[in-house]
């Protein structure tokens, strides 16, 4: 593995990296000489392969489980993160749930789950994850591309990343200079498994790109906001091959 002087020996804690985009910000950051914290709720046998796998590619990872939906949960997550390496660097707000919700089929508990992991969470972990990061630190929230142009029958989990993009405006505020947050907003990456060809080919149509994006091109944006750029916080990237301007 070739690790990068700025990020090599720094600890993160990447919550939902049991699998998708977390899974790949995991693994990317470990191939710098990040030591990981993997994060999962009911993702157990996933996010125990990821810190096999980090560990087998000679990277150093530590498992921690909770419902992010719940205050106490992220204070504890982020405390055990905390304590596996002794020190923490890094936050990626990554876990969120997505799953459609029709206007008039949206129940409470439909907008209670949705903002409570999606948006919720990541306050509570970035409270708690801010209070170990006196020295210096970064967080960073993945919005959606969504929270600029809302998908259909999907309206809490569009408003809970819009949410997430207005959280990482006030957190960068609020905890400048020391730590900076910035958000990265992907488009269409890792499509839904429930999605058929036939609409997968009608979704490229629409990006001026003509492809679906790549977990790398959502990694690369994670490495240019720890170590390529110094002079960033409050931004929100957005990786969507055009498709919002389109």
């Amino acid at each position: 593995m070739s690790f990068s002087k700025s990020l090599s020996g720094r600890v993160a804690l990447v919550t939902g990296s049991g699998r998708r985009i977390g899974r790949a910000i995991a693994l990317t950051l470990a191939e710098r000489g990040v030591k990981i914290v993997v994060h999962g709720y009911r993702s157990l046998r996933e996010t125990r392969q990821v810190v096999e796998l980090i560990r087998m590619q000679g990277g150093e990872a530590s498992r921690v489980l909770g419902n992010l939906a719940r205050p106490a949960d992220c204070k504890r997550i982020v405390e055990e993160a905390h304590a596996a390496f002794g020190r923490l660097d890094i936050l990626i707000n990554n876990a969120a749930v997505f799953f459609k919700t029709p206007f008039f089929k949206v129940t409470a508990s439909d907008w209670d789950q949705t903002l409570d992991i999606n948006l919720k969470g990541s306050f509570f972990c970035a409270q708690a994850a801010a209070a170990h990061m006196k020295q210096g630190g970064d967080i960073i929230n993945i919005a959606d591309w969504s929270a600029f142009r809302p998908y259909m029958d999907y309206l809490p989990y569009c408003i809970s990343k819009a949410g997430v993009i207005a959280l990482t405006k006030g957190l960068a505020r609020t905890l400048a200079p020391k730590i900076r947050v910035n958000a990265i907003a992907p488009g269409p990456v890792l499509l839904p498994d429930d999605f058929d060809e036939e609409e997968k080919i009608a979704l490229v149509n629409h990006v001026p790109l003509k492809r679906l994006g790549l977990p790398q091109d959502i990694t690369s944006a994670v490495l240019f906001l720890l170590e390529g750029s110094t002079f960033t916080t409050g931004a929100t990237l957005i990786i969507d091959g055009g498709r919002l301007n389109a």
